[in-house]
């Protein structure tokens, strides 16, 4: 089979695979072939250099503007600075500067690259932190993945900054980054790949179970499909809000007490979840789940099994770029509310609605470090900026002017 849409053009050679996997892949090559993003964003890279760029805040055009911007006049701002540290938040750009760290070992839903890899995103990050909540951001992309290493570095480079966001770390490393850096370091630490991804997904079940029957209720049997850093986030703040009828899995199938290779993390969640003792793979755990929420790989939920899934059931199909179902075979299938993470369908569920107001909430207000609840008032907050929720829109649109305001407003000790 041969497709051509006057720019570029496939030839699809059948071979003995599995169908369903194709007919998503060749999907999604389409989608991207009619509208060629990836090549648009190269010419904008190349374009411009990169996306961000430093903008000086005072003049400097004359010997007084660099006196006082500069020597003698920095002098002064030094001694004060040395007198009482805490006026570095008022005298310097720490009060309103996050830092963007990554080892590039896990990028987007690309795999470990590396450091130079990193850049891009690390830059779209900054720039979605300037133009959405108004706080100065600089990528740092360092190239080492040994954790004592990344922990030793961000420790060196926290005094410029007011707070660190973590990015594309690979679990299992970035738990014990995370963890430690929030035990040794006065400003908040955030991995956004995990408590960013959580707490949108917590405000899009809360909706979507209103769209439904079911309403506000927490007893609903929950499905996790993949537990890296943000399955185990994701779970973790479920578990944290009230549901607690979850069952996880990871490639191998259901986890449970009787598997002798789990973590530290997979073991602390089935500790807390109540459904115990379950054996088997997806299919068995997705039969009779009200909601299924997958950050795992393409093509992993099948229509079959959707079809298993109790009455009304939810769907966050949330791998990149392929979701696990596509949203039109999980509607066929009986699904009632489906969302992913890309921006061509309906319910993108994207941490771009939150971090951007978590950041400038936390440096606003000072306050010293992230914690859970701070996750959970958040998703409330972001829920409840939908008035009326339908199937095709549970969360609000990330462009919406009030949502930075509402997201930091949210934030508090």
């Amino acid at each position: 089979m041969s497709y051509n849409n006057g720019r570029y053009s496939i030839k699809v050679i059948f071979i003995q695979r599995d169908t369903r996997d194709l007919c998503i892949f060749l999907e999604y090559t389409l989608l991207l072939m009619n509208h060629d993003f990836n090549q648009e964003a190269l010419d904008l890279h190349r374009e411009h250099k990169g996306k961000l760029g430093v903008v000086s805040k005072v003049p400097l055009s004359t010997r007084e503007d660099l006196s006082r911007a500069y020597t003698p006049g920095v002098g002064q701002v030094v001694k004060e600075i040395a007198r009482d540290p805490s006026l570095a938040r008022e005298y310097t750009l720490k009060r309103n500067t996050v830092a963007i760290i990554s080892d590039g070992s896990a990028i987007l839903g690309l795999g470990n690259l590396g450091a130079l890899a990193a850049i891009p995103v690390m830059e779209g990050k900054a720039v979605i932190l300037k133009e959405f909540a108004g706080v100065d951001a600089f990528p740092i992309c360092l190239d080492t993945q040994d954790t004592e290493e990344i922990i030793k570095a961000v420790k060196q480079l926290a005094p410029v900054f007011g707070a660190i966001n973590l990015e594309d770390i690979a679990a299992p490393r970035c738990f014990e980054i995370e963890e430690r850096l929030r035990a040794e370091l006065s400003i908040p630490i955030m991995h956004d790949d995990q408590w960013g991804t959580a707490t949108v997904v917590l405000a899009g079940l809360i909706n979507a179970l209103k769209v439904t029957s079911r309403g506000e209720s927490k007893d609903v049997k929950i499905v996790v499909n993949g537990v890296g850093s943000a399955g185990v986030a994701i779970s973790r703040l479920l578990l944290a809000y009230g549901f607690t009828n979850i069952l996880f899995c990871d490639s191998k199938g259901i986890i449970h007490e009787g598997r002798n290779d789990l973590t530290k993390e997979k073991l602390e969640l089935i500790s807390k979840s109540t459904s115990k003792g379950k054996d088997g793979l997806l299919a068995d755990a997705v039969m009779g789940a009200d909601v299924f929420i997958g950050v795992s790989k393409a093509g992993a939920l099948t229509k079959e099994m959707a079809m298993s899934m109790n009455k009304e059931s939810i769907v966050f199909a949330l791998a990149n770029p392929i979701p696990e179902i596509m949203p039109e075979v999980a509607k066929e299938a009986g699904v009632v509310v489906i969302a992913t993470g890309r921006s061509d369908f309906p319910n993108q569920l994207n941490n771009s609605l939150v971090f951007p107001g978590l950041f400038k909430g936390v440096l606003e207000k000072n306050i010293k470090q992230f914690d859970i609840s701070m996750f959970t008032t958040a998703a409330l907050a972001l829920a409840s900026h939908v008035n009326t929720p339908t199937k095709e829109m549970i969360l609000p649109n990330m462009f919406d002017k009030e949502l930075v305001e509402v997201i930091a407003g949210s934030v508090r000790i």
